[in-house]
């Protein structure tokens, strides 16, 4: 008999824990959840609002494992992780296994370290009810709002979308930016700046005002010309910086996205992985705090690397609206450690959590600013002065280590930082080497980044941290939103230059609006999102959704009955829906005419079709059927034009002949493809169907024989009903149109296998 079995989520933790606890215990994983809804029903009384929980199929094994292992151990310990998802786990296992609560200990740590470890098994506690009903709280609200909005949808809008209570206000968030971005447009204005000379010294300065007017910034450079210029004050002032907090989830996806350039997922599942290895501390947490034991070990290792002034404890709070999950920030676990052994991504990840932790324990950095005005005389009353910036170091402290991300503005402020000359006075006249009014234009709002949403998403306090990483990935599955590229438009401005008593002006041309990597909305996001504000405003108000949050949070502290907060929310909730099924709408969502077609006279409309956004020309009620065709990805249904629409009508397109027959380019309901000898090849989502040419059309339709030759591993004359195929997951036998798996042992030979081996199988 088994003394102890230790129950853990993952592997990779089982195997660290295991190294730390000796042969008295066994540690097993349950690998995530045991038991959750039925996958393909609601799977909630809706009367009673109790869950109707179910074991996978795939979970099936592994709790029979558990089970046996839970009989033959005198004590179970549910070591789940410490925030209420982990708390939910642990209360299903007990629920499975038949766990008598008095007998079965729940631990929690954040750091999977040996101290750690043996210290929470010193400490067990029971379950905590009020943690594992917030969680089921969540799981059930949102289940209740997917599976009652998700069948409207496809009524309403089309066939298999589906709706999320955090991904759908997500979505809300980007399509309102986006409308935000349609809508600027953008206000040049000239920027002046100068360079004089300070007893053979290069000084840079700018005007304190901007000129909106191609005029006005002329008159200016005009007025300069006879004009002396005099150090008017000379403001030197010391300035202190301090370091950012230590990491919380949101922090760590933001700054590990501008320097490492990771996905907020990919940060999450590198983290996990530190986590699991023993690395760092827990990756789900709000919190800001330090333990005391890492004030300490993070003082030593800045003192040892840096020097005793470097160094300064600190400890900080948290702020955030309802912060819960763990209670520590995410730290190294050894601050000794300044490097790890691992993948490349794994040691990035690390010294950034490092860098940041220690610079939060270091000395303020000291800088002296210096800030000089200069005085214009040009004979005119003139109230503008040219302002001349500097900044040293006199002491780095924090800075040693780690410099935080800087916004583009602060980074061209901080550009033009630096040592101002030497030996400079008040009232001293200065050399102008040249003025230049340069023509910039207001910058509208930018689209959000994965990091830049997550940012947004805790300000207004939806969601928490282990629920940002899910729904941005999600809100992208589902083809709601798109992390695209936009091409730039070529903009051009003009530089005008007052050298000696010469003005020359030059036109430069550069690229605007020009983005990588951030997030779009979909035509279908789009529909979904404007269908849902008009029908389900209070499930898309951002206040609500907060809300929620904090009843979770009320939950998880036992201040609030999560069957009661369940009730008050269906009650409302439910005639809504019932409503919005009832209702009878004159456009499908989404529709807009954009005209009549000059051809035929009939009207020409955008709208989501069955399998996307699709132009029709004509009406269902017409004799003749209407024609369709597919909208490509770089049109909206938001923004596309009648010309625009016109165009895809150009279709099918005869490119030329290969081998003796016409190649002809078409678009069908399952969007554009190429035709050859009766032979249809789907065109890429990144190739234009109408730009595409017969050398790129011929070289598709070779790369499908090629595919479509590698799936026929061999065929038998003697039987034509029989073939060996090669799939997704390997190679199989299809007879007689069903599919037969192959022993792995006989994958290396497949395409050698004998008629009677593969009848064998068959057979069996």
């Amino acid at each position: 008999m088994q003394d102890n079995l230790v129950i853990v989520e993952s592997p990779a933790k089982a195997k660290t824990i295991e190294k730390f606890l000796g042969k008295d215990y066994k540690v097993m994983s349950s690998y995530g959840h045991i038991r959750d809804l039925k996958k393909k029903e609601i799977s909630i009384d809706l009367k009673t609002l109790e869950p109707e929980y179910e074991i996978p199929e795939e979970k099936r094994r592994v709790v029979a494992d558990l089970k046996s292992n839970a009989k033959k151990a005198k004590k179970v310990w549910l070591a789940s992780d410490e925030d209420r998802e982990g708390e939910a786990i642990s209360w299903h296992l007990c629920e499975v296994l038949g766990l008598d609560e008095k007998n079965t200990n729940r631990i929690v740590f954040h750091e999977i370290t040996k101290p750690a470890i043996l210290d929470a098994i010193e400490h067990p506690r029971h379950i905590d009810m009020n943690l594992a009903n917030a969680q089921q709280a969540r799981r059930m609200l949102d289940r209740l709002v997917g599976f009652s909005l998700s069948p409207v949808l496809w009524r309403k809008v089309k066939p298999s979308l589906s709706a999320g209570r955090v991904q759908s206000v997500a979505v809300r968030l980007i399509v309102e930016r986006e409308r935000e971005i349609q809508a600027f447009t953008a206000e040049p204005y000239f920027r002046i700046t100068a360079v004089f000379s300070v007893d053979g010294a290069e000084m840079k300065a700018e005007l304190d005002k901007r000129f909106s007017t191609h005029e006005e910034a002329l008159a200016f450079l005009e007025a300069c010309k006879g004009a002396t210029f005099t150090i008017g004050s000379i403001q030197k002032k010391p300035v202190k910086r301090s370091p950012a907090t230590p990491f919380t989830t949101s922090t760590l996806q933001q700054e590990a996205a501008r320097k490492l350039g990771f996905t907020v997922s990919q940060t999450m599942m590198v983290a996990q992985r530190l986590y699991e290895g023993g690395h760092i501390t827990y990756m789900r947490t709000d919190s800001v705090n330090l333990s005391s034991l890492c004030i300490g070990t993070a003082k030593e290792a800045v003192t040892n690397l840096y020097g005793e002034e470097y160094s300064k404890p600190r400890n900080f709070t948290t702020n955030t609206k309802g912060a819960q999950e763990a209670h520590e920030a995410i730290r190294p676990t050894y601050m000794a450690n300044q490097q790890i052994d691992g993948t490349s991504q794994e040691k990035r990840l690390y010294d950034l959590i490092w860098k940041r932790t220690a610079a939060s324990q270091m000395a303020d950095a000291e800088l002296e600013k210096t800030t000089v005005e200069i005085n214009i005389d040009n004979g005119t009353s003139n109230d503008s002065t040219f302002i001349a910036t500097g900044e040293v170091v006199k002491f780095d402290g924090f800075l040693k280590v780690y410099r935080e991300s800087l916004g583009d503005d602060e980074a061209e402020q901080k550009a033009d930082d630096g040592m101002l000359p030497q030996g400079m006075k008040e009232g001293m006249t200065i050399d102008r080497k040249e003025i230049i009014a340069t023509e910039r234009y207001s910058q509208g709002p930018a689209r959000y980044t994965e990091a830049s949403l997550v940012h947004k998403m805790e300000e207004l306090g939806i969601g928490r941290p282990s629920t940002y990483a899910p729904t941005i990935s999600t809100i992208q599955q589902r083809e709601y939103v798109a992390k695209g590229d936009k091409k730039g438009e070529e903009r051009h401005y003009t530089i005008d230059t007052l050298s000696g008593q010469k003005i020359s002006t030059k036109t430069k041309k550069e690229m605007v609006g020009s983005e990588k990597g951030k997030l779009i909305p979909t035509d279908i996001g789009t529909v979904v999102n404007d269908f849902l504000m008009e029908y389900f405003p209070s499930i898309m108000d951002y206040n609500f959704t907060a809300n929620v949050e904090q009843d979770f949070d009320a939950i998880a502290e036992g201040k609030e009955d999560w069957h009661k907060m369940l009730k008050v929310f269906y009650k409302d909730f439910e005639p809504t829906v019932e409503k919005t099924i009832k209702t009878r709408s004159e456009h499908k969502a989404g529709e807009r005419v954009l005209g009549d077609d000059p051809k035929t006279g009939k009207p020409v409309s955008v709208k989501i079709g069955r399998y996307g956004p699709v132009v029709q020309i004509g009406t269902a009620e017409d004799e003749e059927k209407p024609r369709f065709a597919q909208l490509p990805k770089s049109l909206s249904i938001e923004t596309i034009t009648l010309e625009e629409a016109l165009e895809l009508f150009k279709l099918p397109r005869e490119l030329g002949e290969h081998e003796g027959e016409s190649v002809t380019v078409g678009a069908g309901r399952f969007g554009p493809y190429i035709l050859h000898k009766k032979k249809y090849v789907s065109i890429p989502k990144d190739k234009d169907p109408m730009a595409i040419t017969l050398d790129e059309a011929v070289e598709l339709i070779e790369s499908s024989r090629k595919a479509e030759q590698q799936r026929h591993l061999k065929t038998f004359p003697e039987d034509p009903k029989l073939e060996v195929m090669n799939g997704r997951f390997g190679p199989y036998i299809a007879y007689d149109g069903k599919n037969y798996r192959l022993p792995k042992a006989m994958h290396e030979r497949a395409a050698e296998l004998t008629y009677d081996e593969c009848m064998k199988i068959v057979n069996k």
